[in-house]
């Protein structure tokens, strides 16, 4: 809900209502200004929340503004533009090429023009980007536009309430109204202040590298800026498009927790900027280092979308927000809410080292199992033997499946499983016909040597012969059998960003056309294949972010499949995306990545933490291990609606100590939205001497008695505030599974 009100000055007040959470900005003397964030109130007009202080003699105030304490460099801005007066991170710069200002200058002043409220959640005209969708019934939308009349800027700010939900969505409309040109050098999705915060206040954020994503850090503000970033063409393994604003006592059930997640897949920059007066200022956006967009008169430009999750009952209910957001609001098609297949990959089974017989081998061997779908990855086209040669050269390699893709296929099929296929379309090798017949298809600087990572270049996305190009690639092998699921990589960063079709004035633009390139080929593939699912990945999880949800349902989570060290990865990856979005496989033991041996129980356990399937040699199994296969493969789909719809609770963070006399574990729990079921995954990851284990559980109604299979019966109220008594003398490794199911008293 939406509410507008009258400041004392006669100006509106704009009070956003979404799933017990506020947002409140009003216009002051013509600036638009930030005034709450959090948990609902009921003020409509809190204008006594704007902080009042003194300021250097030689910091400037508008002219226009008779208060002497306003000015803009202490302001609570909604949306800081550059230059006039504001000298904390701004939200939007732009620098004339001509008209009105001086060519070449780079000073803006926005001022309140105009609003509407709009019912449902409208897109922004010449949008080309991953958005949160909803219904007129689910959604209310303001729009509010302001523009500097002096250098022609006029910028829609777009703020999308999510009725059901404690969650606000951001973005912006920058148009160059003038008759010169000009050329955008920031354009951040979101800007928020924030004053007054009760406790010393720390960034959430999740930080990692190759084979080790996603870690959740909490670094302590200071005065000045601490931020997350990636300038890699891509969302990146390092840091993840999300951070959290939070006090230094909040926890998984408690403390204010503010989370902001951009839907984009490519630069991005996530940062916190505290004034000498304890204010923060929290921007998200495209990252501004080597972007400029040229505007010309009356072109606009379209941010990518933040999303803003609200919590005053800790990390736990905000997590809970982005989980349904992205689940219901982000991921579409039919593979949005229909149980995926359980597949089994053959990577770590063969690596590049199969052919059709040793594919059937596996398919045959998965079929006894229960497994339903077999996924063929790397090297099954051009001459691809290792990973040195035949990117972009998407035909058969029949020397390995004689007779192309049908007859395996059809054989798959014939044993009832379905089939997928991994692509790497982004990419070209050297060595391939299509590098032979296209060298200018490759991102470039020219006069400079090409860096190569893993024998590989990047297409240059931002042409659209290379578009489509992909699109009619890909296409042809999907049309070719009965394929019905793609893992489509991305094995390394962009460098030497630069496109033999662009002029050198847009040469700025090129990470941003490149990401906007890629989601054109998505959205062109997925629209012509609609039943296609398609699995995201990128190394694993160097492009996990909401942006490949819109097209993916699920991603890779990371290439390293310990199941120790997916504890981390698993669970920090659950602050932002829910565990249906998280590709979780039982590999082989010792694990190919760590060397580590593992149960092949707790394997199950840790991949029953998302999307479950195998990424080993099944004719390698035992008789027992098989035997383990199918008993898994039943409990994942006897409480896959659980897994993947209820409310997902971290208990135990393998960082934090169970308590004083036990070692290392970790633990979380899904519980059903009606609170009649939940299961509970604990794994001790290093025991101690004489361990004591008491688990406290979460999510449960209080007054309930829950069952858990074995005869013994608790209190709801017992279960979450002394706990479940897992106490006995575990190894390295062991984990137990419990599933609660309420009965009446």
């Amino acid at each position: 809900m939406i509410t507008v009100s009258r400041n004392s000055l006669g100006e509106p007040v704009f009070h956003l209502r979404a799933g017990g959470a506020s947002y409140i900005l009003t216009v002051f003397h013509g600036f638009l200004l930030h005034l709450y964030c959090g948990a609902a109130i009921s003020d409509d007009d809190p204008e006594w929340l704007l902080v009042r202080v003194g300021h250097d003699s030689v910091v400037p105030r508008p002219a226009s503004t008779p208060e002497g304490w306003f000015s803009l460099d202490i302001a609570p801005l909604e949306y800081p533009a550059y230059g006039t007066g504001d000298y904390r991170p701004s939200a939007v710069m732009l620098r004339s090429l001509g008209g009105n200002v001086t060519p070449g200058s780079a000073a803006t002043a926005l001022c309140y023009v105009s609003h509407e409220i709009v019912r449902g959640k409208p897109v922004p005209e010449a949008d080309r980007q991953p958005a949160v969708y909803a219904s007129p019934d689910e959604a209310d939308t303001l729009i509010v536009t302001a523009e500097d009349p002096a250098d022609g800027v006029r910028v829609r700010l777009y703020y999308i309430v999510l009725r059901a939900l404690p969650v606000f969505c951001r973005r912006a409309v920058i148009e160059n109204s003038s008759p010169a040109p000009a050329e955008l050098e920031r354009a951040y999705s979101a800007s928020l202040d924030f004053t007054g915060l009760s406790r010393p206040a720390e960034l959430l954020h999740l930080w990692g590298t190759w084979g080790r994503e996603r870690h959740i850090e909490r670094t302590p503000l200071c005065h000045g800026t601490v931020s997350v970033s990636s300038r890699r063409g891509a969302s990146s393994h390092h840091h993840n498009p999300f951070a959290a604003l939070v006090e230094d006592t909040t926890t998984e059930d408690s403390g204010l927790a503010v989370g902001v997640s951009l839907i984009y897949s490519g630069n991005f920059e996530i940062l916190c900027d505290t004034d000498p007066f304890g204010s923060i200022r929290l921007l998200a956006g495209i990252d501004p280092t080597d972007f400029r967009w040229r505007l010309e008169p009356g072109e606009t430009f379209v941010t990518p979308e933040a999303v803003i999750a609200v919590s005053d009952e800790g990390l736990g209910k905000m997590s809970h927000a982005f989980h349904r957001l992205f689940r219901e609001h982000l991921c579409r098609g039919e593979w949005r809410d229909r149980e995926r297949p359980v597949l089994v990959n053959n990577w770590e089974a063969t690596y590049f080292r199969f052919d059709s017989e040793k594919l059937l081998a596996i398919a045959k061997d998965a079929a006894d199992c229960g497994i339903e779908m077999l996924v063929m990855d790397d090297g099954w086209f051009g001459e691809r033997n290792d990973d040195r040669s035949s990117l972009g050269d998407w035909f058969v390699n029949e020397e390995k499946l004689p007779g192309g893709l049908a007859p395996l296929v059809e054989r798959v099929n014939a044993l009832g499983l379905r089939f997928g296929i991994w692509f790497e379309p982004e990419m070209i090798s050297p060595k391939s016909k299509l590098f032979e017949a296209h060298p200018d298809w490759v991102l470039s600087t020219a006069g400079r040597e090409r860096s190569i990572a893993r024998s590989q270049y990047v297409l240059d996305l931002t042409r659209a012969d290379v578009r489509d190009y992909i699109v009619d690639a890909v296409s042809s092998i999907l049309s070719s059998a009965n394929i019905e699921y793609v893992k489509w990589d991305f094995n390394r960063n962009l460098t030497e960003a630069a496109s033999a079709s662009l002029p050198a004035e847009r040469q700025g633009e090129i990470f941003h056309r490149y990401v906007l390139g890629l989601y054109d080929v998505l959205e062109r593939i997925t629209a012509a294949h609609p039943r296609l699912l398609l699995e995201g990945c990128s190394s694993g999880g160097g492009r996990y972010d909401p942006a490949m949800l819109y097209y993916s349902p699920q991603f890779w989570t990371s290439d390293d499949t310990d199941a120790m060290e997916r504890l981390d990865i698993q669970l920090g990856t659950s602050m932002v995306y829910p565990p249906s979005s998280m590709s979780c496989h039982v590999s082989a033991s010792p694990n190919h990545q760590t060397g580590r041996e593992t149960s092949f129980v707790t394997r199950g356990h840790v991949a029953m933490g998302g999307a479950f399937g195998y990424e080993l040699d099944l004719t390698m199994l035992t008789d027992e291990e098989k035997s383990l296969v199918k008993r898994q493969i039943a409990d994942y789909h006897r409480y896959y609606a659980l897994i993947n719809r209820g409310d997902f609770h971290r208990l135990i963070l393998p960082d934090d100590r169970v308590n004083s006399k036990s070692g290392r574990a970790a633990a979380w729990m899904v519980v059903s939205e009606d609170k009649s079921e939940a299961l509970v995954t604990f794994v001790v990851i290093r025991t101690s001497i004489h361990p004591v284990y008491f688990l406290r559980l979460r999510g449960l109604d209080p007054a309930a008695l829950y069952e858990d299979g074995e005869g013994h019966a608790y209190r709801g109220d017992s279960l979450m505030r002394a706990g479940l008594n897992l106490t006995k003398n575990y190894r390295d490794g062991e984990s137990v599974v419990i599933h609660l199911t309420r009965r009446d008293a």
